[in-house]
């Protein structure tokens, strides 16, 4: 139920989201330079802010003590602030269900601290997570200190959020999508403007802050059109399955690190060891992997070196974020699926007959049909690799193999990579969205038309009467059909009362009321706001019905036929 937001109040929301829009700017340039500054400290033992390739890393055991300590740093401050394990989405998805979008101001400042040491030391992570639980941070927080409403609060973390993908990616419509599907929960004007003026704002900062264009560059390859859409279907079928493997698999080591016989304080530096033993022989599956992706995307490795960095950061990923350090999902799942669909695209171009599509087209139609299906935010998996490639010749493949993944993942799972912790705890999240039926049902409607009423002229004794005859827990009071007043049951039941006194000595006469035309989401509001379990319909001062809890009810009966199968068609009306 999203109720009227005033000028006044989308204005003052508005600003506040600018704030955010240049606040996340800031925030995403210092989260990256501390991630290079850090990974080269730790790796490579020098002291600069240039961007490092892990691919050049001389591996030894010097990488085991960057990680593993890394990690005992980053357990820490999990210890001062608990919300920094994981990529933090579902947890921030906790605070918008569970917490009135409250987040602990600290997370703010120990989220980006702990990914860039996580990253830093070599954990095969992105930045989009830990971004985006930082942006958010910062918006609840500003929610907390500005006077604003739980779901005004909701909108402004979920702006800051936006807003620290938008300004690390360079990924502005995507920001928005994002935050609607899965941190808003609701899809309104007063959500969706401080949105987009946070996530334009931060997309700006981007521009000024960082390179400008695409995060990846493509080679340049032809759509050859309908003929090659089977290929695509066939890759969004094999995404669908991978999606499956990425989860269970993850859940899968979630599980066994649970059940491991130790604090889960070292339970990061167990993960630490895994990944760095994967980067001894592997060592581009370490760290964010953004030049990794660069290359696949490019075509500039070759298919059994595609299909061994893959399966070197699958196994990183799930040994690393499994264990409960701070570190992101989008990357990792980036880079893996795109090398999936690197070697899948090889096969695919070697068994069905007609024009040959570029391995890129097939690794970038793989990275957003892998991460929307194992993320079920679809919408966003398409917007975002568009925005992150500007390749516009594979957006109608891209599409059809993304839904088509969504659709093989559906099948078989009930939780994404984002609500299977949710539902652990309790939370079962849905993904629909639409309408808001109490918004478009009329009082006039749903309100019962007969109602039983007792006439101003009536006695105390008389109305007793009626109540125990009638079962009511109260009865409008009429007056020539208009309504003057409402009498309840205790009014007249209890003791002292003259049986021969006028009803109306009694009768409560400032009455609230609703009209036949209002929402039925109006009268719920009133009963909400009164305390009453029943409120009369008035339309010019006459009383044309009553609207109870129960008539509310018939709103989700309506709602919910729409959903029964119908047969035959809906019978043709004559002029």
């Amino acid at each position: 139920m999203v109720a009227h937001t005033p000028t006044r109040r989308l204005l003052l929301l508005s600003a506040i989201a600018a704030v955010l829009g240049v606040v996340g700017g800031g925030a995403a340039w210092v989260l990256v330079h501390l991630i290079d500054l850090i990974t080269n400290l730790s790796l490579f033992q020098r002291s600069t802010f240039d961007t490092p390739v892990l691919g050049e890393l001389d591996t030894g055991p010097l990488l085991f003590v960057a990680a593993m300590g890394g990690a005992v740093l980053i357990s820490l401050l999990a210890k001062w602030a608990p919300l920094i394990r994981g990529h933090g989405i579902p947890e921030t998805m906790e605070a918008v269900l569970t917490k009135q979008s409250r987040i602990a101001p600290r997370t703010a400042i120990a989220k980006p601290i702990s990914a860039a040491i996580a990253i830093g030391t070599g954990a095969p992570f992105g930045a989009e997570g830990p971004i985006i639980v930082t942006g958010g941070s910062i918006g609840s927080l500003l929610g907390q200190v500005i006077p604003v409403s739980p779901a005004e609060r909701k909108i402004l973390l979920a702006a800051g959020a936006a807003a620290g993908m938008a300004a690390t990616f360079g990924s502005p419509l995507a920001a928005v999508v994002l935050a609607i599907e899965l941190l808003l929960f609701e899809f309104s004007t007063r959500a969706f403007v401080p949105l987009v003026v946070a996530t334009a704002i931060a997309g700006g900062m981007h521009t000024a802050l960082f390179e400008e264009g695409p995060l990846f560059s493509v080679p340049s390859h032809d759509f050859a059109g309908l003929e090659v859409l089977p290929a695509f279907v066939l890759l969004g079928l094999a995404c669908g399955v991978l999606a499956i493997v990425i989860s269970k698999g993850l859940f899968a080591i979630e599980t066994g690190y649970r059940r491991l016989p130790v604090s889960d304080f070292w339970h990061p530096v167990i993960g630490a060891a895994g990944f760095a033993t994967v980067g001894l022989f592997v060592p581009r599956a370490l760290g964010v992997g953004y030049d990794a992706i660069g290359d696949v995307l490019a075509g500039e490795l070759a298919v059994g070196t595609v299909a061994v960095l893959a399966t070197a950061k699958l196994v990183a990923w799930w040994l690393a974020l499994g264990s409960g350090t701070s570190g992101g999902t989008l990357a990792p799942i980036l880079l893996i699926s795109a090398s999936f669909g690197s070697v899948v695209g090889a096969g695919i171009n070697e068994i069905l007959p007609g024009p040959e599509v570029a391995l890129g087209a097939f690794a970038i139609v793989a990275m957003a049909a892998t991460f929307g299906a194992a993320s079920r935010a679809t919408f966003t998996s398409m917007v975002f690799v568009f925005e992150l490639t500007l390749d516009y010749d594979v957006i109608l493949p891209l599409m059809l193999a993304t839904v088509v993944a969504d659709l093989v993942y559906s099948a078989v799972c009930d939780d994404s990579l984002m609500t299977e912790k949710l539902r652990r705890r309790g939370l079962r999240i849905g993904r629909h969205y639409g309408v808001d039926p109490f918004t478009t049902a009329s009082v006039g409607q749903i309100m019962t038309r007969s109602v039983s009423t007792l006439d101003a002229s009536s006695t105390v004794g008389e109305a007793r009467t009626a109540f125990v005859g009638g079962g009511h827990g109260a009865y409008p009071v009429v007056e020539h059909g208009k309504l003057v007043g409402i009498i309840s049951r205790s009014d007249v039941l209890r003791e002292g009362v003259d049986e021969d006194a006028s009803l109306l000595e009694l009768a409560s006469r400032d009455v609230v009321t609703v009209s036949s035309h209002e929402s039925a989401q109006a009268a719920m509001r009133v009963m909400l706001d009164e305390l009453v379990e029943h409120v009369p319909v008035v339309d010019h001062d006459e009383l044309v019905g009553i609207c109870t809890r129960t008539d509310l009810l018939k709103v989700r009966r309506n709602q919910l036929g729409l959903e029964k199968t119908e047969s035959g068609m809906a019978p043709l009306r004559r002029r």
